[in-house]
């Protein structure tokens, strides 16, 4: 049986290589956007990989977005938690809502896609959480 990879951002940039690697290899692959429905499209007509939308920074949009996946396509064995978002600006300049929707997405949103998936993983036996990180961490 052909093991199912989830991967979130994984439209575009790194995420896109990512699931295009994954599907090289012999994976079922789907990827998760949270934005550009066009090209979303674009991605799946020409990779052939199904796009799935919902924020990651959304705790109840990712229990039900892995719901639906695993209910269309099957359990999710492998689990690359890569979206993220930059918001780039001074401290003293930035708004709260740019905080919270980098701390959201690019460290609550491993919580929110992790944990729904955790208990199959466990039950099969089998399971792989990869989570992605910015270089904008180590910058100077």
């Amino acid at each position: 049986m052909t093991k199912t990879a989830l991967v979130t951002g994984g439209t575009r940039g790194i995420g896109r290589a990512i699931s295009l690697s994954l599907k090289d290899a012999g994976y079922t692959v789907v990827a998760n956007y949270a934005g550009n429905d066009e090209a979303a499209k674009a991605f799946t007509d020409e990779t052939g990989i199904a796009t799935y939308k919902w924020s990651v920074a959304d705790a109840d949009a990712c229990a039900a977005g892995i719901a639906k996946v695993e209910a269309e396509v099957g359990p999710i064995d492998i689990l690359i938690n890569n979206a993220g978002i930059t918001r780039d600006g001074f401290m003293h300049k930035m708004e709260t809502e740019h905080w919270n929707a980098v701390i959201d997405t690019n460290l609550s949103s491993l919580f929110y896609m992790t944990k729904p998936v955790l208990e199959g993983m466990r039950a099969r036996g089998f399971g792989r959480v990869v989570n992605i990180s910015s270089i904008n961490g180590q910058a100077g």
